[in-house]
Parts: structure tokens; C-alpha cells; sequence
């Protein structure tokens, strides 16, 4: 069982609603989130990481709210969010920076200390360790964002736009990573680049205008391009929203 949202709706200040009462189950294994710019889906990434809380509606995980006071940080534990901007902290290490988010999420400082290091290697960081964070190049970072939601040992993952701003060399590198990651772990990645989507994504959702417009396996969105598709990912996406990728 992943995440459920059950009638969601979101906006910001008094402005109109980015997500209108949304209900989702969030299927089991990988789920990559496709939608145009402003579609809502990081203010979806992050209502499910308990960052944002809904103005109507709930979000749940193995009988959890995060909106209770006594359920927030044991989901916390459970769900790991990498938002879009990942930033070192001034003074720290990289195994600091990642030993410190292990701490924000309830970890002792020494499980922390050692998680940090395990985390690291498992997004090829472990050499880097003790390299000033802000010494990082840009995918360098990103794979200290991804450490820093590993270290807690969430069981699900929530990654907002991971790949951007990456080289192709990086981006392999990071689909590499996740791929693994994802064999004991359920992943919601929200994406623009969808040129592995056959081979990384167990299911599909695409979010238009706050609303959830295709939810199923990555055949079935396939299947909505019709037989004969040149570009079946470009072709499905457009029967579903007026944008492009």
C-alpha cells in the first residue's frame, strides 16, 4: 500500500486552487508524474511529503495523518521528499549535511553519523564524504538530496524534478542510482524528461490543472498513442493535455 489522498484541495493565499479536490491512490513501485508547468505537481510532491497540509481533504500511509500532531513524525520517517532545490549547508561536510537531515527526522546523532556514510555510498558519494558541501558540483548535490531522503530509510520516496539542470552524463548516472534504489522502496518521480520512461516506470500519472487526467501502468498510457506511434510518449501525453513535454 503507498500514499492515499482522499478529496485534496490546495491553494495558495487566496488564490485560486491548484488542486481541486484530488483523490489518489498512489500505486505500489515506481510512479513517474508528468504534467505542464504549473500543473500542480510539486504542490502534490509536497503535500505528500507533510511539507504543505491540504485546506480540505487527508493524506494517509499505513493508517497514518500527517496533519495529527502525533502521526507527523513517523510518516516523516516513512516518506522521504527530495524537493527541486537542493542547497548546501554553510560549514558542513557532506556526510554532515546528510547526517543532519537523518537527525531533523528523528535518528539519534550517532545512527545518524553512521547512516550518513551509508547513504552516501549508496549514490556513489561515499569518496566525497568529507568534501565541503558547497564544493559540490550541481549533480553532486543532487545526489546529496537523494542521500539526504535514503538516510531515514523511507519507504517511499518522493523526488521533484531530479534530473533537471543535469548534463546526460549526469542524468544516466542519477536513472542508474534510482533504478536500484527503487527495488525495495516505492519512488514518485515528477518529471520533464521522459526518454526512459518504458524502462525506469512501473505506472503513469498525468496532472493538468489540479486534476489527475491518466493514472495506470505505463502500458496502458502507452496504449492511448495508438499502434503505428513514432513518439508514443509525446503522442499519449497529448491526448491528455493541451502542452507539450
Amino acid at each position: 500500500m503507498s500514499i492515499e489522498l482522499e478529496r485534496c484541495t490546495f491553494r495558495y493565499g487566496r488564490g485560486v486552487n491548484v488542486l481541486n479536490e484530488l483523490s489518489i491512490a498512489l500505486p505500489a513501485g515506481t510512479t513517474v508524474l508528468l504534467g505542464p508547468n504549473g500543473a500542480g505537481k510539486s504542490t502534490l510532491l509536497a503535500i505528500l511529503a507533510s511539507r504543505f497540509t491540504p485546506r480540505t481533504g487527508s493524506v494517509r500511509y499505513e493508517g497514518l495523518n500527517p496533519a495529527r500532531r502525533r502521526d507527523r513524525t513517523r510518516y516523516r520517517q516513512l516518506v522521504g521528499w527530495m524537493p527541486q532545490g537542493i542547497r548546501p549547508v554553510p560549514g558542513l561536510t557532506v556526510r554532515e549535511q546528510v547526517g543532519y537531515a537523518g537527525w531533523l527526522k528523528g535518528m539519534t546523532r550517532g545512527t545518524a553519523w553512521r547512516g550518513s556514510l551509508e547513504a552516501l555510498d549508496r549514490v556513489s558519494l561515499g569518496p566525497l564524504a568529507d568534501r565541503r558541501a558547497d564544493r559540490l558540483s550541481g549533480g553532486q548535490l543532487r545526489r546529496v538530496g537523494l542521500a539526504q531522503t535514503l538516510i531515514h530509510d523511507a519507504k517511499v520516496l518522493l523526488l521533484d524534478e531530479p534530473t533537471a539542470g543535469l548534463d546526460p552524463h549526469q542524468r544516466e548516472r542519477f536513472r542508474t542510482i534510482v533504478g536500484g534504489i527503487a527495488e525495495d522502496r516505492d519512488v514518485i518521480v515528477s518529471t520533464h524528461q521522459t526518454e526512459d520512461l518504458t524502462d525506469l516506470y512501473d505506472s503513469v500519472m498525468v496532472l493538468d490543472a489540479g486534476s489527475v487526467r491518466f493514472a495506470g501502468t505505463t502500458a496502458g498510457f502507452l496504449a492511448l498513442a495508438g499502434p503505428g506511434s513514432a513518439r508514443p510518449v509525446d503522442d499519449a501525453y497529448a491526448r491528455l493535455v493541451a502542452a507539450e513535454i
